[in-house]
């Protein structure tokens, strides 16, 4: 079963990926281990396994140590010199949990150039398997942790979410009350992020606050464990956690290990690894004002926040570029392929069909609206079409196909700027959307976009891949190339975590829009019309009256 508010293909669980890039951030060598296909002896599908329940849903811890001996490898061949890294920074899917056996320290500190990775930590991970973000076998943990702390608005003001089924409290509760052995043997527990970062670390890594507050354990207000929550998850969690530290901090040199195998400079310093999300946050580059939209198979917001909000459906994170700042995650289930399915019903499965039909229209679609939710949306909790007509009657069906195709699109933007709004979300002179995803190559669409959030829609160009390299010249100049940054996703999270391993570096001296200024800059896509808020401004309003009729009658 696939949690219900993030995307459920194309992530971070299906491959490791390595890139090299140069000072300007263009990427000079890139390589990748596909989990399944490269790795078949670990017998995954999709990068995790399924149990017959259809709810466990794991990853063989082991399976991403080896992937990183051979992404070493084969990056090295590749052409990448490891000898004048400088820092080392990454990402991982966010949720996910690893669980150090007693004695793994021991281990990661005293590792043997001369043998692989996995070689020498096969025993060091006290159960074999690491619950996973798609995970779902937690509700009762989940419901136990909101009534310990007063309930879920109570969770959600300490966490920045309610508690939700691939959070990691809620897997540490299910193995301390499931396999309570297990759960004390533990030595430490790692988010996949800063387990990666152990292992070059040669040490226990900490958890930084962005990755951290994915757990329903960090407090955001704080930036410290909460330690009612870490009462209602199990006991004595507090030891097997570390202290958690900011997403731009170094937290020490690299692991001899490396230095002797691989030839890593040992003045190389490894900075805080973190989630993909926070990770993609950075390689946008976004900012306070604006906001950046991936359009996938389920649609993303994300928002830069001075204060963090209390939401009930969503997520507030630690802002991994400013410690002193908040993000905003929104995903709305409903995206890429609802309008696939609008496209195969209305357009004969042609995206210029799809465009024609829908540029036809005026904007406001004569009055018409529509909601469309494939499956059971999050935000808000609805299912199934509703149509609208002018007089806000319910109708079985629109007069034509130009109406439904334009229908789908504004409803789904309304959605996403009444949600926006919800958190604090402004548009002021100056604001921007960045677009992302496969729908933001279609025109089309990010006009419509750009016209109900009455903002300008920018694309960016970028390279895609997911472990990144940063050289550095002792102390201060650089040289061809620039930092490791080791990740799981792809796109925006890998820039982002090579952006975070040279931030590390730079942070005392240099700000990130400073460290990004040499990047190209976001492409204009199109702007709004001059009546964009006449007619849509309306209109959200309107949404939110048929929004709250629809949840009136469930």
């Amino acid at each position: 079963m696939v949690p219900e508010d993030l995307p459920p293909v194309n992530g971070p669980w299906v491959s490791l990926k390595g890139v090299v890039i140069n000072n300007d951030l263009q990427i000079l060598h890139e390589t990748q281990v596909q989990f399944d296909t490269d790795l078949p002896e670990f017998r995954t599908h999709g990068g995790v396994v399924t149990a017959e329940d259809g709810h466990t849903i794991t990853a063989p811890t082991l399976l991403w140590v080896k992937a990183l001996d051979l992404l070493l490898d084969q990056l090295k061949l590749a052409g990448a010199d490891y000898t004048s890294i400088a820092a080392i920074s990454g990402t991982a899917q966010q949720h996910g949990s690893v669980y150090w056996q007693r004695g793994a320290r021991h281990t990661l500190q005293s590792l043997e150039a001369s043998k692989f990775l996995h070689e020498q930590l096969a025993r060091s991970f006290s159960t074999p398997n690491s619950p996973v973000w798609m995970d779902s076998s937690t509700t009762a943990q989940c419901r136990q942790l909101e009534q310990a702390v007063g309930g879920a608005q109570k969770l959600a003001e300490i966490t920045g979410s309610t508690a939700y089924e691939r959070f990691t409290a809620s897997q540490i509760a299910k193995l301390s009350q499931t396999k309570p052995s297990v759960y004390n043997s533990t030595e430490r527990i790692s988010l996949v992020s800063s387990f990666a970062c152990s292992m070059f670390l040669g040490d226990y890594a900490d958890i930084d606050y962005s990755d951290g507050s994915g757990m329903n354990l960090l407090d955001i207000h704080s930036k410290e464990w909460s330690q009612i929550c870490l009462d209602a998850t199990a006991p004595n969690l507090i030891d097997k956690l570390g202290t958690p530290v900011a997403s731009s901090s170094i937290q020490g040199p690299i692991s001899q290990y490396f230095v002797e195998r691989f030839d890593f400079n040992p003045d190389c310093k490894v900075a805080s690894f973190t989630g993909d999300n926070p990770a993609s946050l950075i390689g946008m580059c976004l900012t306070e004002g604006n906001i950046a939209v991936s359009l996938g198979t389920s649609d993303t917001l994300f928002l830069w926040l001075r204060s963090p909000q209390t939401l009930l459906e969503g997520h507030i994170l630690c802002n991994p570029v400013d410690k002193e700042a908040y993000m905003a995650l929104l995903c709305f289930k409903n995206g890429s392929l609802t309008r696939e399915r609008v496209r195969d019903d209305c357009a004969e499965g042609s995206w210029e069909l799809f465009n024609e039909l829908l540029d036809s229209t005026p904007r406001g679609n004569f009055g018409n609206m529509g909601l469309y939710f494939d499956v059971q949306e999050i935000i808000p909790f609805v299912k199934g079409d509703h149509r609208f007509n002018k007089a806000n009657d319910r109708v079985h069906r629109f007069t034509s196909m130009e109406v439904e195709v334009r229908a789908l699109v504004e409803g789904q933007f309304l959605a996403k700027r009444a949600h926006a709004e919800d958190l604090g979300f402004n548009i002021e002179a100056g604001s921007r959307i960045i677009a992302t995803g496969g729908a933001s190559n279609n025109k089309s669409i990010l006009q419509v976009l750009s016209d109900v959030f009455n903002a300008p829609v920018f694309v960016l160009v970028r390279v895609s891949g997911s472990l990144s390299i940063y050289k550095y010249r002792y102390p201060t100049q650089f040289r061809k190339y620039t930092v490791l940054s080791l990740q799981e996703a792809a796109n925006s999270a890998m820039l982002g975590s090579a952006y975070q391993a040279k931030h590390a570096l730079v942070a005392e001296h240099t700000s990130f829009s400073e460290m990004t200024s040499c990047l190209p800059p976001p492409v204009l896509a199109c702007q709004p019309y001059k009546d964009a808020a006449q007619v849509y401004n309306p209109m959200l309003a309107r949404y939110r009256r048929l929004v709250k009729s629809i949840l009136d009658t469930i």
